[in-house]
């Protein structure tokens, strides 16, 4: 049972019930997709969200990267248009604006589009489906380049969803798409990437089924390091989507491999799930055994699922600190553990420091080297246990 992964809470509400959902994951024995049941809308989760892209300096750069590659590698100019799907606070198209390219965001949580338009993006506030598809394209045109980052796994609809990237695209047009690997997930433990907010996990098989069934081929895969690491797909529109490449094939022998094409295939990872457990509880108890103070690192939706899994509450992580001002003087969801502004670590000096975005390890423990000047060492819980 587990809070939403994003339902941060006030002060003021500390006292008040919180809602809890089974966070459950199943899988289909006749599509073999991986997910949730969807307890919570998208509406209900994602209209106001307490997510910002541009606070991971790491990801805008992935992003600028991924943009000026696209614009080179399709010719993109002032004639062009670059939709993106989820396009949160223009972490990636304030890149292609930047480029001389037009560009257009569909973003379902209207606080976040704010901070989008604020740099001058222009952005509808709309969740995607076949019909708002449609009605965006029919008022903006068809997209040389529609681009889905991290959002195919975050709809309980992903045939409506795929029907309305379909509809965003130009017959000619390209569709990008990014998301944690289901494959990686399961080889590096990262169940903490499992929360409500996620309804499906995804490989290169199930995704590709869903685009097929909107029209669209996947012609081509490159897989990437990040969130832990994911793949980036490249699909067409059937009529213009030609011969695939190598990297498709590769990609699904490697799962086939791996014994994701089965359900039995899927079987061990509840094991390997109550070890991390194990070693992180172990860990923590060990420490306030010994009198050591341990401080959290960021207030990821990926850390409420592990805290809340292991039952970590203040007594053995005092509290954590975030980037992001939105979530500062607030406290974690069902853990209730509070949540500072960065400076908080050198005024306080805790001797251990629990990174929970740990996707963001090179970044993070960049930021971090000041805590080994009092002797502080730097902990990651996935996807084993490691003390740096």
């Amino acid at each position: 049972m587990s809070p939403l992964c994003e339902s941060y809470v006030s002060a003021d509400n500390l006292d008040a019930m919180e809602k809890f959902y089974p966070l459950h994951v199943r899988i289909c024995d006749s599509c073999l997709l991986v997910q949730l049941p969807a307890y919570v809308s998208g509406e209900d989760i994602f209209s106001d969200y307490a997510y910002f892209s541009s606070y991971s300096d790491s990801w805008v750069a992935h992003a600028r990267r991924y943009a000026e590659g696209m614009i080179a590698r399709l010719g993109l100019g002032p004639d062009s248009l670059v939709t993106e799907v989820a396009s949160n606070d223009g972490y990636l198209l304030q890149h292609f604006l930047a480029g001389g390219v037009p560009v257009l965001g569909v973003e379902p949580a209207a606080n976040v589009a704010e901070a989008a338009k604020a740099k001058g993006i222009r952005t509808e506030v709309q969740f995607l489906g076949a019909g708002t598809g449609a009605d965006v394209a029919g008022r903006y045109g068809a997209a040389d380049l529609v681009v889905a980052n991290n959002v195919l796994a975050h709809v309980p609809d992903i045939r409506g969803f795929a029907a309305g990237l379909r509809a965003l695209v130009k017959d000619t047009g390209l569709v990008t798409l990014e998301f944690p690997h289901l494959l990686r997930l399961v080889e590096r433990r990262q169940y903490d990437t499992i929360y409500h907010e996620h309804y499906s996990y995804l490989s290169l098989l199930t995704s590709s089924r869903v685009l097929a069934e909107a029209g669209l081929k996947v012609i081509d895969v490159d897989e990437l390091d990040t969130h832990g690491g994911s793949l980036r797909l490249h699909a067409r529109p059937v009529e213009s989507a030609g011969e695939e490449a190598a990297s498709v094939k590769a990609v699904l022998d490697t799962e086939e491999s791996a014994g994701l094409h089965t359900l039995a295939g899927h079987e061990g990872f509840a094991r390997q799930v109550l070890q991390i457990k194990s070693d992180l509880v172990g860990f923590l108890l060990d420490a306030a055994r010994q009198g050591k103070s341990v401080a959290g690192y960021g207030a990821p939706g990926k850390g409420n699922t592990l805290l809340n899994h292991c039952g970590i509450r203040s007594d053995l992580l005092s509290y954590t600190v975030d980037r992001s001002p939105v979530k500062q003087g607030q406290f974690l969801p069902g853990t209730h553990i509070p949540i500072y502004a960065p400076e908080r670590l050198a005024q306080t000096r805790p001797d251990y420091v629990l990174v929970l975005p740990w996707n963001l390890r090179a970044e993070i423990s960049k930021q971090l080297e000041y805590v080994r000047s009092w002797g502080g060492q730097l902990v990651f819980p996935i996807p084993e246990l490691e003390i740096a």
